[in-house]
Order: structure tokens, then C-alpha cells, then sequence
């Protein structure tokens, strides 16, 4: 049941799009504040400030004590833009500044990180009482913000400022977890008696994302289904016992997309504008990404893929498949960066079928956009997918999945029948080159032209807009302060 009132809420987050971005961890964290603020909430943000971030003037300095010593935290402001029908507003965003920690020209990837993210974790819980901002949800994301649920119930439990603080910890990608040598805990400020497998001991490491996961009120990850596959040796990157322990307050909810950005009737970087009632310009816009990236011009069904090229990917499977694809009448639009293994095989299939395949090596947000428009098929074969946002894209772009069902995946698309007309999209269970059969079947679908129209139709019409996403929030966060509330009460 969502709440009758409104709340204050933190975000806290170690990259916030448009500020900066490396993952769709990003997205998330710049799209989810917005719509909880269309709904009335006191929202705002934190996360470091980073050399490429542009920040207003300091709104405070205050020390941090990280490793038994004190570091200054400067505190600056900045702004997410909130775009709704007919107005526009902003949310507040604190950049929590150190040059020693943060004026690089990278966000990860440093051997300093368990002390980087340390220092971010208690700035941001030093931070909040010389705002005056007393949240009464503080929602944390992956590894790098796992410590601040631990730092509130080890360090600052008897701080009254924080008495009805609850803490929501959000899995986006299980795989990444911040597991550091055991001098972290010195850095952290906590006590060795922590060091241990029922603490943040992690295989002989200390694991800030295990922090996060045992210490948070309430933990949710970004799919329904992979809740539940995290929980299975499969899945669950040697967390899953501890997953399994926290089954109970363990919940999915699948990411939405932003519908001001991804919109077809207004993106001004396709090359033409559509909606579900005009959807026979969509075809335009196949032609104009033909004609650019110089493949033949000619109606035939255009299969994207945009990815981060990595195993993760299934792109393995994609490349095992690639002799019987090429065997239909369809071409192959790929846009991606990543392994050079990847990169290279992709560039040598181009060169070998160049009317048939493209590889474009980078990322190109334009380009992406214009294969989102102008493919027919959106092909995602992952090994494991927490939500995934290209199936969701690319609904609403008109272009129908063809999918693993595995995590989000299996949680947004569903096979499409074409005697009932049921479904919005493809989707294959083996991880094999049988993926190929989920392609077959799409084509086949396609050549019902009145069917398929009706298929592009109904996925452009589907909402996956973070207003959905974001009352599936509120109810967690229901959760985690009533569970806050019993706990208060059995104390």
C-alpha cells in the first residue's frame, strides 16, 4: 500500500546521468529521483564530484575521519532536471568533493576505491544533519554506497538525527561487488569483530556490496526474476546463501525508461517521427539507417543489437549463430565497445559480409537512437540480464525484442503467439546458437505484414515508464519503514 504522505528521500549513487554515466546504473539513479518527485516527494541526491562534473559554488566543508585520520569533504550543488507536461522543475543534487579522491579523469578502476568510497559513504551520513535534511529514506545503489547502511545501525545508531532513518539497498548487477583486503574496515571506522562470515566477510576479503545487502532494512534488485535467480548458485555469485537468508525482504522491480527522452514522436535525432498511429513512417527511418551506414536500400527485416561487448552478453552465442542468420534474408546492425576479442571478430564478419552486416566499433548515442527507429528486431541473448533497458528502449521505439528469458528479460517480454496475437516479443531458454530459432520465428512473424503492424503497435503502447516504477518504490519504501517501526518497538 503506498503511502498517504509524502517523504524525504535520498538517493545516493556513485554516478547520476546526465551528471555522469558509465552504466545504466546511471540511468537509473538520474530517472528514478525524477518521478518520485512527480509524486510529491522531498527528493534529492548525492554522489561524488568528479572532474568531468560540472558543480555550483560550495554549500559547506566539513572533516571525514577515513582510515583513523581526517579528510575534508567540500559539498557542492547541482541540479537534475524534472520535465513534466507543461512544467519543468529541478532536483537537488550534493556533489561530495575531495580532489585527492575524485578530481581523476575516471570514476573506477583504481586501486584507492575501498578508500575512495569510504570517504563518500560517511561524508554522505556527516553531510545530512549540517544540511538540516533528515531523510526518512536513505536509498542506496551497488557497492560503492553499501557501507552507509552498516555506518547507520554501527557508527551512528545513537545519533537521534538518524532514530527514523530506514535504508533500501538496490542490487543493479550482482557480479560487481567491492570486495577489498581487510584493512577496509580500518578505513571504514568499524570494528574488527566485523570480520567474519556473519559480518562483511567475504571469502577473506571485506565486501562493501555484502554490507549493503545485510545491513540494509529492505534490499531490492531491479527485476522480479532476478530476485529470485540471485538466490541460486547459478545466479548468485557466491552471495546467494546470504540472498537466501534475506528472502524475505528481498524484492524486484524491474527499471523504467524516461518517455520524454525516448520518444518517437519528438526524438529529434531519428530521422523521422513516428507514433503507433503513424507507425508506416517507422519504415523511413529503416531506409534513411540503411543509407547511412551503406547497406543496401531495400525492405528487409533489420536486426540491431547495442551492447556493451562482453561476455555477459551472450555475444558468443551470437557469433556461433551468425552462419545460419546470415542464411535468411535480413541484415545485421551492431553498436557497441568493449572486449577487443568482440570488437575484432565483429569487424572481421563486417568485412566479410559487408551488404549483410555492419559492426560500428564506439558508442554513438545518435546512431543508437536511429538503429532503436530503424531496425525491426532488437536481438538481447545475455547469459544473465538484471533488467536490461535496450528491450524496453526499443519497444517503445516500435522494434520487437528477441531475448534470452532470463532476469528482466523474462520479466518484460513474453512470446509473442501469432494465433492469439498475445505477446511482445521473442524469446529462446538455452543459452546455444538456438537462438537462431527465436530469429526464424520473428521473420516468420514479419511476413504477416497487417499482424506485425499490430505486434508494433501494441509494444509502442506498453508502459514502461518509471511513473510505474516508481509507485513499486513507494510501496518498498512502505516496507522498509514499517519494518523499521517493528524493530523500534521489540528493541
Amino acid at each position: 500500500m503506498i503511502l498517504d504522505r509524502n517523504l524525504r528521500i535520498l538517493l545516493v549513487s556513485s554516478e547520476v546521468a546526465p551528471l555522469a554515466k558509465v552504466g545504466g546504473l546511471a540511468d537509473v539513479s538520474g530517472s528514478l529521483p525524477k518521478a518520485l518527485a512527480v509524486l510529491g516527494n522531498d527528493v534529492r541526491v548525492a554522489m561524488p564530484k568528479y572532474r568531468s562534473v560540472t558543480a555550483g559554488p560550495v554549500l559547506l566543508d566539513f572533516p571525514v575521519e577515513v582510515g583513523g585520520r581526517k579528510e575534508t569533504a567540500l559539498l557542492k550543488g547541482s541540479s537534475i532536471e524534472v520535465k513534466t507536461d507543461g512544467a519543468t522543475s529541478r532536483v537537488p543534487v550534493y556533489l561530495v568533493d575531495n580532489y585527492q579522491y575524485f578530481d581523476r579523469d575516471g570514476i573506477y578502476g583504481y586501486d584507492d576505491d575501498a578508500e575512495r568510497f569510504a570517504f563518500f559513504s560517511r561524508a554522505v551520513m556527516e553531510m545530512l544533519p549540517r544540511l538540516g535534511f533528515q531523510p526518512d529514506i536513505i536509498h542506496c545503489n551497488d557497492w560503492e554506497t553499501g557501507p552507509i547502511p552498516m555506518l547507520l545501525k554501527e557508527v551512528y545508531c545513537a545519533n537521534p538525527f538518524y532514530m527514523r532513518t530506514c535504508t533500501v539497498f538496490t542490487i543493479h548487477n550482482l557480479a560487481y561487488q567491492g570486495n577489498f583486503p581487510p584493512d577496509a574496515l580500518r578505513l571504514l571506522g568499524v570494528g574488527a569483530h566485523l570480520f567474519n562470515p556473519s559480518g562483511i566477510e567475504f571469502y577473506g576479503s571485506v565486501s562493501y556490496l555484502k554490507a549493503g545487502i545485510l545491513y540494509a532494512d529492505v534490499v531490492n534488485t531491479v527485476s522480479r526474476k532476478y530476485a529470485a535467480e540471485i538466490q541460486t548458485p547459478e545466479f548468485g555469485e557466491r552471495m546467494d546463501g546470504l540472498l537466501r537468508s534475506r528472502a524475505g525482504d528481498l524484492h524486484g522491480i524491474v527499471n523504467g525508461i524516461n518517455y520524454h527522452e525516448f520518444n518517437p514522436r519528438t526524438d529529434p535525432r531519428i530521422y523521422k517521427n513516428y507514433t503507433s498511429e503513424s507507425v508506416e513512417d517507422k519504415k523511413e527511418n529503416k531506409f534513411a539507417l540503411q543509407k547511412e551506414l551503406g547497406l543496401p536500400v531495400r525492405d528487409v527485416p533489420i536486426v540491431g543489437l547495442i551492447s556493451r561487448l562482453v561476455a555477459q552478453k551472450g555475444l558468443d552465442i551470437v557469433l556461433g549463430a551468425m552462419d545460419r542468420l546470415l542464411r535468411m534474408d535480413l541484415q545485421f546492425v551492431l553498436l557497441g565497445t568493449g572486449s577487443p576479442h568482440y570488437e575484432r571478430e565483429f569487424r572481421s564478419l563486417a568485412e566479410r559480409q559487408p551488404s549483410r552486416v555492419v559492426a560500428s566499433i564506439g558508442f554513438n548515442g545518435i546512431l543508437a537512437q536511429r538503429i532503436y527507429a530503424g531496425s525491426d528486431l532488437f536481438l538481447m541473448p545475455s547469459r544473465f540480464e538484471p533488467c536490461g533497458l535496450g528491450q524496453l528502449i526499443s519497444l517503445r521505439y516500435g522494434t520487437i525484442p528477441i531475448v534470452r528469458s532470463v532476469g528482466g528479460l523474462a520479466d518484460t517480454i513474453f512470446d509473442y503467439d501469432p494465433g492469439t496475437g498475445m505477446g511482445n516479443g521473442f524469446s529462446f531458454k538455452e543459452y546455444s546458437a538456438d537462438a537462431v530459432e527465436a530469429v526464424e520465428r520473428a521473420l516468420r512473424a514479419y511476413e504477416d505484414r497487417e499482424a506485425w503492424k499490430r505486434l508494433v503497435q501494441s509494444a509502442m503502447n506498453l508502459d514502461f515508464s518509471w511513473n510505474r516504477s516508481a509507485a513499486e518504490y513507494m510501496d518498498l519504501y512502505d516496507r522498509a519503514m514499517m519494518k523499521r517501526k517493528l524493530v523500534g518497538l521489540t528493541a
